[in-house]
């Protein structure tokens, strides 16, 4: 099986699934793969073993017309310096003015270019669990996360946190927080996974029935380049591309610098 059948609603019985693949191709070259009911992008970074010196992107499946667009603006990543922090791409490029997940991927690829290891691997799962959510994280095959959130999206909460993340504002500051407060690797899994817990929130809306992004004004203006306010007009939905990985966690990233 090369993918899951294409669907307008995941089905919010299962968990929404995302996995992240980290590749070193070569002394120069990383490779990072992204892939979720509603994105699949892939970026190729090329570096000097100090700083990057080429970024290019693939798009492979994406929600917007315009998306593909966004692609353009990572070219501000070249001449950044190296930096195992896959945050550091926003000292260099406005995040507002990328697709939110290709700068996080290319952030991603920055910190494994630093880090001058083979591979990494993160795979999400957010299982419904009763009127809430139990997401966790495997980096390279462990079970490094675990979480229990309860409420309805958008205003879901993280239930009885425990150390360290009993000090972490769950909305409004938690990337930063786990930037300046967890060690490199553990804030790494911590920022996927807790990007991962607004994404999923999608799964099991007709998103479909939004038929340009200009529809949403007002709720996500400004939050990434197709919300942008001279792009929504014209970001288009991009109809059929949602995917249910939810029993299909094979699927994600099939055949793209697997192991």
């Amino acid at each position: 099986m090369t993918d899951a059948p294409v669907v307008r609603v995941g089905d919010p019985t299962q968990p929404y699934r995302r996995r992240i693949r980290l590749v070193r191709l070569d002394a120069t070259t990383v490779w990072g793969g992204l892939e979720d009911d509603f994105h699949h992008f892939e970026v190729t970074l090329t570096h000097d073993s100090t700083t990057v010196t080429g970024v290019s992107m693939e798009a492979r499946r994406w929600p917007w017309a315009t998306c593909p667009d966004a692609g353009r603006n990572l070219a501000e990543l070249v001449g950044m310096t190296l930096s195992r922090r896959c945050t550091a791409v926003a000292e260099v490029s406005d995040p507002h003015w990328h697709c939110t997940h290709q700068f996080d991927l290319a952030g991603l690829c920055v910190a494994h270019a630093a880090r001058r290891i083979e591979r990494r691997e993160y795979e999400v799962a957010l299982d419904p669990d009763g009127g809430g959510l139990r997401p966790r994280l495997w980096r390279d095959g462990e079970l490094v996360l675990e979480w229990q959130l309860t409420g309805a999206a958008p205003g879901r909460t993280i239930v009885d946190p425990q150390p360290p993340f009993d000090g972490a504002p769950w909305r409004g500051g938690f990337i930063r927080w786990a930037d300046a407060t967890l060690p490199l690797d553990d804030a790494e899994a911590a920022i996927v996974l807790r990007r991962a817990c607004d994404i999923g929130a999608g799964r099991g809306m007709d998103l479909e029935a939004i038929a340009v992004g200009q529809e949403l004004d007002g709720i996500m203006s400004g939050v990434c380049y197709s919300m942008q306010p001279a792009v929504s007009p014209v970001a288009f939905r991009n109809r059929g591309s949602i995917r249910d990985f939810g029993e299909h966690r094979e699927a994600l990233l099939h055949g793209r610098h697997e192991a």
